[in-house]
This record gives structure tokens, sequence and C-alpha cells, in this order.
């Protein structure tokens, strides 16, 4: 009788684990894609309502405050997240996500919408590949992340080089380099988010939090791998 109750209690236990990393996950990338959709709505609204273009682009300083904002945004949520509540957390992502659609929103004025909406498809489709085999390989991918951290690093470096130096191949290489960075970064963090999320033992504020930050970063990976591919599939509106 002994026996049959701890293995009951073991089955219970691994179910009610198995639930709480499911319902973790959901929330994941159901925050990233929800931020997707903020971002985008933003981006498009700006772009299509002419006061708001010229409150954007009509003033040199306003790109610049938006783009420091973006970065307190991220730097503060990640950097204080086990200080602020789930709520706070939550609310910078949203507000993030809104503003980074402020700053996007010079896509809709330079592309084609056909081009905007076949890099979105392009995007999707390889982000869905390396978040799946990011998720089930039993391949440690840590050193890919690391190599793509000092890769990003590098190109970062690289594009502010030659944006006073305007070597069209260089950008080329830079960009192809831009796509396999965020390629080999979106597997490596959605298996760092599994991995994270299996050790969690209950839906709560704190777990919720690092969901939260969890949806940042593959938020940020799906974006910038979407700005490289751009640059191959993105047509002029000129």
């Amino acid at each position: 009788m002994d026996n049959y109750i701890r293995d009951y209690n073991t089955t219970q236990g691994e179910a009610s684990m198995t639930t709480v990393f499911a319902s973790l996950m959901r929330k994941v990338y159901l925050w990233m894609a929800s931020a997707l959709a903020v971002s985008g709505l933003s981006a498009y609204y700006v772009a299509t309502t002419p006061s708001l273009i010229q409150a954007v682009y009509g003033n040199s300083w306003m790109m610049w405050v938006l783009i420091i904002a973006e970065l307190a945004l991220v730097i503060g949520l990640t950097a204080a997240i086990r200080k602020i509540s789930f709520i706070t957390a939550a609310l910078m992502f949203v507000i993030y996500s809104v503003v980074n659609g402020v700053v996007l929103s010079s896509l809709f004025l330079a592309y084609t919408m056909t081009s905007l909406a076949t890099t979105f498809f392009v995007t999707a489709g390889t982000f869905g590949v390396m978040a799946v085999i990011g998720s089930v390989t039993k391949k440690d991918l840590t050193k890919i992340g690391s190599y793509a951290l000092m890769g990003l690093i590098g190109i970062i470096i690289a594009s502010v080089v030659n944006i006073f130096v305007g070597n069209g191949i260089a950008d080329i290489v830079i960009s192809v380099i831009g796509i396999l960075i965020f390629v080999g970064l979106t597997a490596y963090d959605a298996q760092k988010i599994k991995q994270m999320m299996l050790e969690a033992d209950d839906v709560n504020d704190e777990t919720q939090k690092l969901a939260v930050v969890g949806a940042l970063s593959l938020y940020l990976d799906f974006v910038n791998l979407f700005l490289y591919l751009l640059r191959f599939f993105g047509r002029s509106r000129n």
C-alpha cells in the first residue's frame, strides 16, 4: 500500500510539473506573439497617420529619444526583473513593444506592403523551425549562443564602421552574418527558456516574470531576424 501511495504521489507530481511547464511555455510564446502584434499595429498606425509621421520624423531628436527609451526599457526590465512585480514587468514589455513599433514605422514608409508581408512569413517560418530545433534537441547549445553573442558585437561594430565607409559588399556580408547569428540565437534562447521553465514548480508571479523575460528574448530575435532578411526581400516604394 505504501508503495502504491508513493507511486501515485510521484505520478501526480510529474503530471503537475508537466502542466506547469506547458502553461508557462504557452505564456512565453503568447507574450511574444502579442508583443509582435502590438509593434506591428503601432508601426502601421504611425505610418498611416500624417500628424504622427510629422511628430516622429519631423524632429531629428525624436528618434534618439525613442531609441534611448527602448534601451532603457530592455535594460531596466532584465536588470530589475527580480525586484519588480509581474504587472510592472508586463507593462514595461507592452510599452517597449509600442515604442519599438513607432521606431519600426519607417519600414512601412520605405518598403512595399507585399515585400514586408513576404519577409514576415519567411521570418516566421525560419524562426519557428529554429525554435522547435532549440526546444527538442538534446545537444547543449550554450557554445552556439556564446559564439552568436560575440558575433553580434562584431556586426554591430562593423555596421557602425560601414555607415561611414558605405561599402555595398560589406553590407551584404554583414546582413548574411546577421541572419546566421539570429538563427543561432533563436535556437539557443528557445532551449534556454525551455530549461528555465522545466525548473519551475508553480505558475506564480515569479515564474510569470521569467516568462515575460523569455518572451522578450524571442521577440528581439524575431525582430532582428526580420530586419536582416528585409535587406534581401524588401522592395523599396521608390
